[in-house]
């Protein structure tokens, strides 16, 4: 039993490996500052072979000291040093984006270039005038999402006036996309999220038997 488990983990560990092999993107979670890594498949004594992108040092100064990557335990991608030293440890969170946290800077995120470069232009897509109505159909709001950058990973939001009260209470004032889900976050740091029903619309979660939908105007 013990062959047979080792076994399973070091095929596991291979079989991530492999699915590791080619282009990534290194980014804070609001992806404000981006780092294009290509990591390979070709060895060297402590782990494996990785390019970064001219700038990753500028971005992302951690980066500076990455020399290569490799796989640790069954589920642990490392970016580490030419010492084989972690700079950044990421597991999987969902499909395709793994995620790890350095201590004192915060959370960064590693997913598939072509992922990255989907979700930048749906970001730049959802700039624009929305409206906040019920599900049925009762406009509450209105609302202008911007891309002018009220912080490191958010960007200014703008009610417009005569929203209804609870809107109006939350008062958002930024907005950012995080993993697929478009976030209103208040001045107090109160959250609401929303998914995508389709390009033009999305509805706020979790669901509710009248539910929060922003749609395109």
């Amino acid at each position: 039993m013990i062959v047979c488990n080792a076994s399973a983990r070091a095929q596991d560990a291979r079989s991530l490996t492999n699915d590791m092999i080619g282009q990534w993107e290194l980014s804070t979670a609001g992806r404000d500052k981006t780092c294009v890594v290509t990591l390979k498949g070709d060895t060297t004594p402590l782990g494996l072979k990785l390019e970064l992108d001219k700038g990753c040092g500028d971005a992302l100064p951690f980066t500076k000291a990455i020399a290569g990557w490799s796989v640790k335990g069954l589920d642990i991608v490392r970016l580490q040093d030419a010492k084989g030293q972690s700079i950044i440890d990421v597991t999987e969170v969902e499909s395709g984006i793994f995620e790890g946290v350095r201590q004192g800077e915060g959370v960064y995120l590693l997913q598939t270039l072509a992922a990255a470069r989907a979700l930048s232009k749906s970001t730049d897509q959802l700039i624009g005038d929305w409206a906040m109505m019920r599900g049925s159909g009762k406009t509450v709001c209105g609302l202008t999402l911007t891309n002018t950058e009220a912080s490191a990973d958010n960007f200014a939001v703008y009610l417009k006036p005569r929203c209804d009260p609870a809107v109006a209470s939350f008062a958002p004032t930024m907005w950012r996309i995080e993993r697929g889900e478009l976030l209103l976050q208040s001045a107090s740091g109160e959250i609401w999220r929303f998914e995508a029903d389709d390009n033009a619309q999305w509805r706020r979660v979790p669901d509710s038997a009248d539910p929060l939908i922003l749609m395109r105007q």
